[in-house]
């Protein structure tokens, strides 16, 4: 299968959105890599005028396992010194990676025991239509990744990997850096939300970064959706297995403001970070727009 000044509390309601020209990163081909893009370019209204995250230093993408390092310059060409998975221990068994020559692997187990959460088990709930029909079925399945969502929140060993991951990005020995799960869209997303966040791009930045993944996870899913909806699955379900719902963002982004009181004290209390790192990470991506 394949923020905002510290202080400077993220708003919860009247947004200034971004207009329907955003950028939201920039997707990059690879042969053997699914869904990779470059968070550069994506804007950071809060870290000042015509600033946006600097580019070619963070890279998001699917898992590596299949990556060909011999064949796929898409990825052998980006440079990348450091490749954080967030994956379960024993999805990174069934499917290590394969690292680009001279990167180092950092581990940052999101879901830890819960390695039954949905993100996890993607393509095990396509594999049965009629299970998946009685698990996820009549709106469920929205409701279990919003869950899955909250948690990635709310969990100290989700806290204590996406802490790993913002440390990662903030040392300057570690960049270029790539970040990625399974699919590249659940727990990497929101790994992807919290740095945008700390960089000072706006909710409404955010939450269009996060859903304009769908294209790439489309692509990469369509041949087990088939595969699911011609055994009788049910299409709906099998979208909001493999794509990312606005739902799903919002139940992580509604669990920081009512659990964690706002996104500063997550990024404190929860994430456990302290200024330095921040004020690291926002020195090396914050950049301004070409």
């Amino acid at each position: 299968m394949p923020g905002a000044r510290s202080g400077s509390e993220e708003p919860r309601h009247h947004e200034s959105g971004p207009g329907p020209e955003v950028r939201t990163g920039t997707p990059l081909s690879a042969l053997t890599v699914a869904n990779v893009r470059d968070l550069g370019g994506i804007p950071l209204v809060h870290a000042g005028a015509d600033r946006v995250v600097a580019p070619g230093l963070l890279l998001r993408s699917g898992a590596l396992d299949r990556f060909d390092p011999a064949g796929d310059t898409g990825i052998t060409g980006l440079g990348i010194r450091t490749v954080v998975d967030l994956r379960t221990d024993e999805e990174r068994g069934a499917a290590p990676d394969v690292l680009p020559r001279g990167a180092g692997l950092v581990t940052a187990d999101v879901l830890g025991a819960a390695r039954r959460s949905a993100p996890a088990r993607l393509g095990s709930l396509l594999a049965d239509p009629a299970a998946a029909g009685r698990e996820l079925g009549g709106g469920r399945v929205e409701e279990v990744f919003a869950a899955a969502y909250r948690e990635m929140v709310l969990s100290p060993g989700a806290c204590a990997a996406y802490r790993t991951l913002v440390e990662a990005a903030a040392d300057e020995r570690r960049r270029p850096l790539l970040f990625h799960c399974s699919a590249g869209k659940d727990r990497t997303g929101w790994g992807a939300t919290v740095v945008l966040l700390l960089l000072g791009a706006d909710r409404a930045t955010a939450r269009a970064a996060h859903l304009a993944v769908n294209p790439a996870v489309r692509a990469a899913f369509a041949p087990y959706v088939s595969a699911f909806t011609a055994r009788g699955g049910d299409p709906r379900i099998a979208a909001a297995v493999t794509e990312v719902l606005p739902g799903y963002l919002a139940a992580a982004l509604d669990a920081v403001d009512t659990e964690w009181g706002g996104f500063d004290r997550y990024v404190t209390r929860g994430l456990g970070l302290d200024r330095r790192t921040v004020d690291r990470l926002r020195t090396a991506l914050v950049a301004p727009a070409p």
